[in-house]
């Protein structure tokens, strides 16, 4: 996966397009990351004794992980993912515009 937690990403795609954001949490098996502050519903929620609050909660929902880009830490742009082996046997990910590793 070339897209990781703590990741700096743009929406390219969906209601939310423009928005930048920290990847909080990725989901690989169904191909989602939960961005902070992005694609944000509400949910109705019933109060269960006295410790959780009744009424609408709003919180982040995951969002398909081929509607985000990369933003490159050095050229602060929207960039492809590639990845380079180093000579010291390292895989790392490279930005394909400034060919800059990114880990």
């Amino acid at each position: 996966m070339k897209i990781r937690k703590e990741d700096n990403v743009l929406v390219i795609a969906g209601k939310d397009k423009g928005k930048k954001g920290k990847i909080r949490f990725v989901y690989p098996r169904q191909n989602r990351v939960l961005i902070e502050g992005v694609n944000m519903i509400k949910t109705h929620s019933r109060a269960r004794q006295q410790v959780k609050q009744a009424g609408l909660i709003e919180r982040e929902a995951p969002i398909n992980i081929s509607n985000v880009m990369l933003v490159c830490t050095r050229c602060n742009k929207p960039a492809r993912v590639g990845f380079k082996i180093l000579d010291d046997g390292r895989k790392v990910r490279i930005c394909r515009s400034c060919k800059e590793a990114l880990d």
